[in-house]
């Protein structure tokens, strides 16, 4: 017997305007899993980190209107809500969270909709190789983040980084990192290393941190520094902000 399609812990599905990494400002849909394994001192979807009772999801692509659906949402429910939307023209599907590499069976049924042609984009914190490794043939497109310890309040994850990238590249993938003003050189030199040691055509997008949580910001002389640091051993190094939050979108 077929086991059962799995209900997804959801928080969100909307349609909006990719703000960081290598495909900023492609139109996406967005799918927020409900859940996270690890807490950052910059996190700006702490609402995300436990399942909301009940769900949103717009009705129409960039409409602004939701429909409010019971937790957790059958996965039938969400590939419907996910298509509906996708008739307008997108580049890919986000699933963002959180962190949706904890709900590896629902990435897995979502990808169902490769089928039809549509893009699966990844967005995660880098740190759950095994579950990776789970779906890593249903997803298009990787984006990775790096956490680095001066922004973890001090855990470090170069381990899971290091195994997760190797898997990763199999696909389209580029590495994320955010930088603040208490970002560290050595933790810089060890990220760049890991990646270089990888594969040194990866690209990597240092993103300068919006102020949040008491965390600082970094200055402009020291972005410039952090670029140069890295370009020095990798192909392609761009500085992206958050583009999404200057343009007020979800």
């Amino acid at each position: 017997m077929n086991n059962p399609l799995p209900a997804v812990k959801l928080v969100e599905i909307f349609s909006s305007i990719q703000g960081e990494g290598l495909f900023v400002g492609c139109r996406q849909v967005f799918v927020r899993l409900a859940g996270c394994n690890i807490s950052c001192q910059y996190c700006d979807t702490r609402e995300s980190f436990v399942a909301p009772a009940s769900a949103r999801i717009e009705t129409t692509a960039a409409c602004r209107i939701f429909e409010n659906v019971t937790n957790p949402v059958p996965i039938a429910d969400l590939v419907s809500a996910i298509e509906r939307l996708y008739r307008s023209p997108h580049h890919s599907v986000s699933l963002t969270g959180g962190e949706p590499l904890l709900q590896p069976e629902a990435i897995s049924a979502i990808a169902a909709l490769r089928q039809s042609g549509t893009k699966i984009y990844l967005e995660t914190n880098g740190t759950l190789p095994e579950a990776l490794a789970q779906v890593i043939r249903d997803v298009d497109i990787v984006s990775m983040d790096f956490k680095l310890p001066s922004a973890m309040y001090g855990n470090s994850y170069w381990r899971e980084h290091a195994a997760f990238l190797q898997i990763a590249r199999q696909r389209e993938v580029f590495v994320k990192i955010v930088i603040s003003g208490e970002t560290t050189q050595p933790e810089l030199e060890q990220a760049i290393s890991l990646i270089t040691d990888i594969d040194a055509t990866i690209p990597l997008i240092l993103q300068p941190v919006t102020p949040l949580n008491g965390i600082c910001a970094i200055d402009s002389g020291a972005v410039l520094r952090v670029q140069e640091l890295a370009m020095q051993k990798l192909q392609t190094v761009r500085v992206i902000p958050q583009t999404h939050k200057m343009l007020g979108q979800l």
